[in-house]
């Protein structure tokens, strides 16, 4: 317990920031008594990538339910990258602004295309990357150069391709995994279309399963936190 107010300064560090990212690892957590494991989450929170400092803070929620999200935010009123975690959900009916992650959203049509070299997702693919070389051309670029070009190229290649996702759900088979790809997206849209500092999340975060698997007991208080300057 004698990290804790280390711990704390900086889950409030990281929750200075309008934007950050989220992720959420599940993990099985057995309650004492109990016969059987039940799914909990290591909820993760980070620094948007063009921040001086590089933070990662970590909260153990033993259920998706939203009040464990809402008391690790606390009264942030800010703007999450993540992938529409149910526990989130309760924050944005109360001034938290969900922004969808790209990544997430390939994920699907990744692994449709790997599956049966599906060619729509490959089309999907395809566009979505080109959004990725839009985020690797503004990487080093001031915020407000970082602004325009995602004007001038992302957005365009954004109107295209829900423009051809609603044209192709019209085509496929009800039921098709390529419409179940299609449909998570599309429900998702106006989440996905934010451009926020970062319009991909994920490589920030680093996987919790490792973190907590060997070393629950040794997690400094409530939160799990590391930290390190950003490197040029």
């Amino acid at each position: 317990m004698q990290l804790q107010p280390l711990v704390n300064a900086l889950r409030e560090a990281v929750l200075t920031h309008v934007v950050v990212h989220a992720d959420e690892t599940p993990v099985q957590m057995q309650t004492p008594g109990a016969k059987k494991t039940h799914r909990a989450y290591a909820l993760g929170l980070c620094h948007h990538p063009f921040s001086e400092l590089a933070a990662v803070v970590y909260d153990f929620s033993p259920s998706c339910a939203g009040e464990h999200a809402r008391s690790f935010l606390g009264n942030w009123k800010g703007k999450p990258v993540c992938d529409d975690f149910a526990g989130y959900k309760a924050g944005f009916e109360l001034g938290v602004t969900e922004i969808g992650c790209m990544a997430h959203a390939r994920r699907k049509f990744f692994d449709l295309h790997v599956a049966n070299k599906s060619q729509l997702a490959e089309q999907a693919l395809h566009s979505i990357g080109g959004l990725y070389e839009v985020e690797r051309q503004a990487r080093d670029m001031s915020d407000e150069d970082r602004w325009r070009i995602r004007q001038e190229k992302a957005a365009p290649i954004i109107d295209a391709l829900h423009t051809w996702m609603m044209a192709q759900r019209k085509l496929v088979p009800e039921g098709s995994a390529i419409a179940k790809a299609l449909d998570c997206r599309l429900k998702r849209w106006i989440a996905l279309t934010v451009l926020c500092p970062s319009i991909i999340t994920g490589a920030r975060i680093k996987s919790a399963r490792g973190f907590l698997g060997a070393r629950t007991g040794c997690l400094p208080g409530r939160y799990a936190a590391e930290n390190g300057r950003r490197r040029s």
